[in-house]
């Protein structure tokens, strides 16, 4: 399977999952497992392609996705600390952790640029989805006004994370 299919699959199923998740209305625990877990399969993914990427580019893009995705986790789970509140998996966040290990085992079979076009690739199609699921499902439904703050806060980094992502993606010749 091309690295554009499987990014578009997995795009797929994380709308899939928060359309899920919008119409039993996640509840703020599951909202804080979610917003972990999506940060953390990013992590996974960028401390991956630091070491297997053959631009420098990705690799920087790479270090940054683990600087930023990091600093949000540490941030939410200081806040489920304070509030707390106990992260609860659910199909959305588990669908994420999924999606995420097929991920690190697709991009694990490749070298060199195919490499790096794949895992690009997965980070436009990633980043969007995720700002979906932010826009239409997480911060409506956010109940507790601190969570629903951190994830408004944190959402123009995601729009930077994808427009930096197509830019490479567009220099790749995508």
């Amino acid at each position: 399977m091309n690295s554009s299919k499987t990014a578009t699959l997995f795009a797929m199923a994380i709308l899939a999952a928060s359309a899920s998740a919008q119409t039993t209305a996640p509840t703020d625990p599951q909202i804080a497992a979610i917003v972990v877990t999506a940060n953390q399969v990013d992590i996974d993914a960028g401390k991956l392609a630091q070491g297997k990427a053959a631009s420098k580019g990705v690799k920087d893009f790479a270090k940054l996705m683990i600087t930023d995705h990091t600093a949000v986790n540490k941030s939410a789970t200081e806040l489920v600390h304070k509030l707390k509140v106990t992260p609860e998996d659910n199909p959305t966040s588990q669908s994420l952790k999924h999606g995420g290990d097929e991920n690190i085992a697709n991009l694990k079979k490749l070298k060199g640029s195919a490499f790096d076009r794949a895992y690009v690739d997965h980070e436009v199609a990633y980043h969007q989805a995720v700002l979906d699921a932010l826009d239409k499902t997480l911060i409506p439904n956010a109940k507790n006004e601190e969570l629903k703050a951190l994830m408004v806060k944190v959402r123009p980094a995601f729009v930077a994370h994808l427009e930096h992502a197509k830019s490479m993606q567009a220099s790749m010749g995508k």
